[in-house]
């Protein structure tokens, strides 16, 4: 047997990088980021952009979850899979009620719409807790 046989049996197998949640992780964490940077309110007069409030923590968020994707440590990405997806989640449906109260209180119903940046986020948020629980059953 050569010596680099042997070196190669001798050796235990490596470890796995990618998980049971990476490619859940990756997706949400690809469109927290890309969400994040997109309009998140649609006006009459114009567009708000996420980077300018909330969409600053969840491209924060994203970072994480793309993070969590690259851990072989199930515990540690159940971790990165459910925080950023709770707050996530917690920061969209914040900004939905902040658009209806404004909308009831100016009686400007239609006016302020969610921007395809919260829709991607408010999505992202559903796949990273959908992982978070597929890792936790597959642990």
């Amino acid at each position: 047997m050569s010596p680099l046989t042997r070196a190669a049996t001798a050796t235990p197998g490596r470890r796995r990088i990618m998980h049971a949640g990476s490619p859940g992780m990756i997706l949400g964490g690809l469109l927290l980021l890309v969400g994040s940077l997109m309009p998140w309110v649609s006006t009459p007069v114009g567009h708000l952009s996420g980077a300018a409030g909330a969409g600053l923590w969840t491209l924060c968020a994203g970072t994480i979850a793309i993070a969590g994707a690259l851990m072989p440590y199930q515990r540690v990405a159940f971790a990165h899979a459910l925080l950023p997806g709770a707050a996530a989640a917690v920061l969209v449906l914040w900004q939905l009620a902040r658009l209806m109260q404004l909308s009831a209180s100016t009686d400007s119903w239609g006016k302020l719409l969610p921007g395809i940046g919260l829709v991607l986020v408010g999505g992202a948020a559903v796949i990273l807790l959908r992982t978070a629980l597929r890792i936790r059953s597959a642990g």
